[in-house]
């Protein structure tokens, strides 16, 4: 870890949860860093504040920002407090824990709704590999029912706060998504939950939500090994949302404009999530692509072995090739476009359009390719 001082040059933005800074480090150099005033307090320009910089320092995909720690004032300390009416705990034993109140416990207001929910009733779950499939399910969902009510339930395999996510933040903003629960050491939804369990109990039984969509936060990790990457949460989410009496509908990660073999055509991480870490079957959406990616991702998943334990939906006809609208929201996957990755955006549109069929009470079969 590394921590430097700074001094706050100026405010470049506030966003709901989150203030965007350009920094002058103690060690010579300027950067732009993200304050949470939940945990801090408001920055002011001038002020000294404590940077966690290690992120930049091994440059990994944090954007190139730092992240602030604690505010020093102009030198003379400063005191912050944010009480939540709640005593659970995020980002438990760590400097910066804090309470929060989560939508389980006896001083919520939907504790009496929580302490009976044990089932969510067939709600169709998608379940995404990567953040940025969030708004893309979200856009089919919303496209061919407007009425469907959508709650994202964001687990805490990735980024923890979900400040961060600027797609979330739109995505709300544009009407795609109509509520948010952030699970687990995950914190800053409109609802808290301990887990992801009773994150989709909260998004059924509280928000009356259609559609949930689970996904980590901003971030997947990954070491180029079997098991060793985020993707292995998608996995879970399908256990999770099946012993619920749930409906899980998978989002396959697809690409075929990423350069890294184990990305390429069916990702790894997906193909990982279905075999060796879901134990309950899922529905998988085959996306709609050109006759040779289409041969390239059925092989994949047939040589897999995942039609032995999950449920093929055959590709659905779109009205409208470039895809739903996705309302001014913005949506990039490793820095890449609907135009420069069609079949990532794709798989998720179908999977959007699966959910929206069971969400409708549909028979979803198997079906041949």
């Amino acid at each position: 870890m590394r921590l430097v001082w700074a001094t706050v040059v100026a405010i470049k933005g506030s966003e709901a949860g989150s203030q965007h800074l350009d920094v002058a480090l103690d060690d010579r150099t300027r950067g732009q860093a993200i304050a949470y005033p939940h945990l801090t307090g408001e920055c002011q320009v001038a002020e000294r504040v404590l940077l966690n910089t290690t992120a930049v320092t091994l440059g990994l995909g944090t954007g190139g920002v730092h992240f602030v720690v604690a505010r020093a004032g102009s030198g003379e300390g400063v005191a912050h407090e944010s009480d939540s009416g709640g005593h659970i705990m995020k980002l438990r034993y760590t400097p910066i824990q804090h309470d929060v109140l989560s939508v389980e416990e006896q001083e919520s207001p939907h504790h009496e709704v929580m302490r009976t929910a044990e089932e969510i009733g067939g709600m169709p779950v998608a379940c995404c590999g990567l953040h940025s499939h969030v708004p893309l399910v979200a856009a089919a969902v919303k496209e061919a029912d407007p009425r469907l009510r959508i709650a994202f339930v964001m687990s805490d395999q990735a980024a923890l706060p979900i400040a961060l996510s600027d797609l979330v933040r739109a995505s709300v903003a544009a009407g795609l998504l109509d509520t948010t629960i952030t699970c687990g050491q995950a914190f800053g939804g409109e609802l808290e939950a301990v887990n992801v369990h009773s994150g989709l109990l909260a998004a059924r039984h509280v928000c009356h939500a259609d559609v949930a969509i689970v996904a980590l936060g901003p971030g997947v990790v990954g070491t180029a090994t079997p098991l060793g990457h985020g993707g292995v949460a998608q996995g879970e989410a399908v256990n999770t949302a099946a012993s619920l009496k749930g409906r899980p509908v998978v989002v396959p990660r697809i690409s075929f404009a990423d350069e890294r073999s184990r990305h390429r055509g069916v990702s790894h991480h997906t193909v990982t999530a279905l075999t060796r870490v879901a134990l309950a079957p899922a529905y998988v959406a085959i996306p709609v692509v050109p006759g040779e990616f289409s041969d390239a991702i059925e092989d994949a998943l047939e040589s897999a072995g995942v039609w032995d334990r999950h449920v093929r939906v055959p590709p659905l006809p779109r009205t409208s090739s470039s895809g739903p609208s996705l309302r001014g929201v913005e949506v990039r996957t490793m820095g890449r476009s609907a135009a420069e990755d069609p079949a990532f955006f794709a798989a998720a549109y179908a999977a959007g359009d699966v959910c929206v069929r069971l969400a409708h009470g549909e028979t979803v079969t198997a079906g041949s390719g």
